[in-house]
């Protein structure tokens, strides 16, 4: 599994949400200059935020963005699965419903379902808030 810059983008655009976050709305100009993202590939993002209800907009002058909810109500999991899509490690776990016609003699299949499984967890496990932290660490449990 590999997670594209767009994910790690928008993990960074959450965390920076999160921490300027004063009630009023962030220009995306902001948040490009903290981060040192492109405006223009920021706003991709950011659109896939929004449509998916993890921030909200605002236009004109006082407008930008803000989080929708509180930095502890967003896992990191939340955030890749919109950027990502699922984590599957194969093909034939991409839906939901297993289709595939080896599926009940295949030996390997409980590897990457576990797989799956511990990737979802890890990143659930991981709150927004849990990375404002300014010492580098972590406060999340596996």
């Amino acid at each position: 599994m590999k997670i594209s810059t767009r994910g790690r983008y928008a993990i960074r655009v959450m965390i920076d949400l999160a921490e300027h976050a004063q009630g009023e709305y962030i220009p995306l100009a902001d948040i490009a200059r903290r981060q040192e993202i492109s405006e223009k590939y920021l706003e991709a993002i950011v659109s896939m935020l929004v449509k998916a209800g993890l921030l909200v907009g605002l236009r004109g002058k006082k407008g930008g963005y803000r989080l929708t909810k509180t930095p502890d109500q967003y896992s990191v999991g939340d955030i890749l699965k919109i950027t990502e899509g699922n984590f599957a490690p194969v093909a034939c776990l991409e839906d939901e419903i297993n289709s595939c016609d080896r599926a009940s003699e295949c030996k390997t299949l409980k590897v990457w379902e576990d797989f799956q499984k511990l990737v979802n967890d890890y990143f659930s496990s991981i709150t927004i808030e849990s990375l404002t932290g300014n010492d580098g660490c972590y406060d999340y449990v596996i």
